[in-house]
């Protein structure tokens, strides 16, 4: 056997959800893998907390170990899989597994938003692969089209559906008339939603993505903490409703744009919030808890991925698709392409942020209350795209849609009809993504 045929071994630190998959996948598609690789695919340890704890699999014997440090500085230990998630162990066990030689694939979008840079560099010092597809959007292939096969396009844009579980809430919303706590109770009992859904409804899994899709799209250095970040709990039915009126829907979005300011440099923008997009639009149908991409690029145009976002055999496939990839480049003693931030744009803040606002005001039905409106509009240099009355005498309340301004406009627009004496009430206020001018 040439140093080339030897078996590629794998580690796998975790056992949950993801990490059973993948080691139930390594064991079935072992022949596949091999010809794929070119060698021999072979587990050769799964580092757990618990040895007795319930498993969906039963792992082989021998292989379950509670030492993942040991695991992963084994000098027979080609490749290691972290599929654990958070940020520690798992950052420090990536590190050791790098610093000791190894290859590594992750799914750990929490750790790559908050400190992707330490691991790019430790895998660039080591001279090994750090491949992480399925850390967005599960089983769909997004990172590998951003980071190869756009690399000699310029993207512009990335708007998503990342969080299956908030689009799960948002779609019963919109398909049954039912209120945000009515939707997430349905999606904890049918196990799309956390008994603790804080990282998903507060929009934090969907930030961390954001980041990285940012990273990748612009080549530039985007952490969770650079992204502005609104999760969905403030979102009611009558906002719902309102959208349906206007022929969209609502979804929470994960924005990513280069943007020009005004001095004519690019500076990057990144933001998650709840946004009414028309239902014209492609990523308006996507429905439960499926996830999708909708890239916009100077050369290629309008492109969408679209699939699984979560669950455990989804998020294996991308994986596994990683796995085969280093394993392939390990066998050919080369490396796939590392961090890519040589743009190095400056992150723009949130109030700099070109958007547009719908925002319901419940109002006095007299005369002047409409030109009192639009003043306050004007006054902070909006532009009004539509407007409409619905109701008269006490329940009249006016709908305003705006162009595009800087959010900080739009927040000191709404600040101002908050205090004016013939609003008694602002009662929503939503961006809108997608609508023609």
């Amino acid at each position: 056997m040439t140093e080339g045929d030897k078996p590629l071994k794998v580690a796998v630190l975790g056992c949950g959800s993801v990490g059973s998959q993948v080691v139930r996948l390594l064991g079935e598609q072992a022949g596949d893998l091999a010809a794929r690789v070119g060698a021999e695919v072979e587990l050769v340890g799964v580092a757990v907390r618990r040895l007795d704890a319930p498993r969906d699999i039963e792992v082989p014997d021998g292989l379950l170990t509670t030492d993942a440090n040991a695991l992963v500085a084994r000098d027979d230990v080609d490749l290691v899989v972290e599929v654990i998630g958070g940020i520690e162990p798992a950052r420090t066990l990536i590190l050791s597994a790098l610093e000791n030689g190894k290859s590594v694939v992750t799914a750990n979008k929490a750790l790559l938003a908050e400190d992707g840079p330490t691991l790019f560099e430790a895998a660039e010092k080591a001279g090994r692969d750090l491949y992480y597809e399925a850390a967005v959007a599960g089983a769909i292939p997004i990172l590998r089209p951003l980071r190869e096969s756009l690399a000699g396009d310029r993207v512009t844009r990335v708007l998503g559906i990342v969080n299956g579980t908030t689009n799960f809430i948002l779609d019963k919303m919109d398909t049954s008339g039912a209120g945000f706590a009515e939707a997430l109770e349905e999606a904890q009992e049918l196990g799309y939603a956390e008994a603790d859904p804080t990282a998903d409804v507060e929009g934090f899994d969907a930030a961390a993505k954001a980041a990285i899709l940012a990273s990748l799209a612009f080549h530039t250095r985007v952490t969770a903490a650079d992204v502005h970040r609104e999760g969905i709990a403030e979102v009611t039915a009558a906002d719902v409703a309102s959208a349906r009126e206007m022929a969209s829907v609502v979804k929470l979005l994960a924005i990513c744009e280069l943007r020009e300011t005004d001095d004519g440099q690019s500076a990057v923008a990144v933001r998650v919030h709840p946004a009414m997009i028309p239902r014209s639009h492609p990523l308006a149908s996507v429905r439960e808890a499926y996830n999708a991409v909708f890239v916009e690029s100077d050369a290629a145009g309008q492109l969408m991925f679209y699939g699984p976002g979560a669950g455990g055999a989804p998020t294996a496939s991308a994986v596994l698709g990683d796995l085969v990839t280093v394993a392939r480049n390990r066998r050919a003693e080369t490396r796939g392409p590392g961090e890519s931030a040589y743009a190095d744009h400056a992150v723009l803040p949130m109030g700099e942020t070109l958007t547009r606002y719908h925002v319901a005001i419940d109002v006095d039905d007299r005369a002047g209350v409409l030109a009192a409106v639009a003043t306050a509009f004007s006054e902070h240099g909006v532009s009004i795209q539509t407007v409409r009355q619905e109701g008269r005498d006490a329940d009249a309340q006016l709908v305003v849609v705006s162009h595009e301004s800087t959010d900080a406009q739009l927040a000191a627009t709404v600040e101002t009809l908050r205090g004016m004496d013939t609003v008694r009430e602002v009662t929503s206020v939503m961006r809108v993504e997608g609508v023609a001018e």
